[in-house]
């Protein structure tokens, strides 16, 4: 078996607030999205600089409250972005951790939990 990607499934409750944080706020693109009628729970994935993720509504898809931790590159730069959008809900902040590398979290309206890191860990 070898290896192509990892993407993380994270719950989501309402559909506005995971698009004003994750496309609005984070830069994100919706790649595709899906419903099996109108009205029922939203699955759609969403992708920047080759991070994936897929955001369900489905009851069971994931646990609220759930931690990913993204690999990335030019991440004083990133911060920057989205300090610069002065987003209400979140202002992440960097972070040294004694293992090395530089890191930021940032949770989304569910609770999930983000920690985009880059360097050593």
């Amino acid at each position: 078996m070898q290896h192509i990607s990892t993407v993380p499934i994270l719950r989501s409750f309402d559909e506005a607030k995971a698009r004003e944080f994750y496309l609005d706020w984070l830069g994100f693109s919706v790649d595709w999205e899906h419903r099996f009628e109108p009205n029922l729970p939203l699955y759609m994935q969403v992708s920047r600089d080759g991070v994936v993720l897929h955001l369900s509504e489905h009851h069971g898809d994931a646990t609220p409250g759930s931690h990913v931790r993204v690999e990335v590159s030019g991440l004083a730069a990133f911060h920057a972005e989205l300090t610069g959008k002065r987003y209400k809900n979140n202002r992440p902040g960097l972070e040294s951790p004694p293992w090395g590398g530089l890191e930021m979290t940032v949770t989304d309206p569910c609770g999930n939990r983000i920690t985009f890191a880059q360097g050593e860990c």
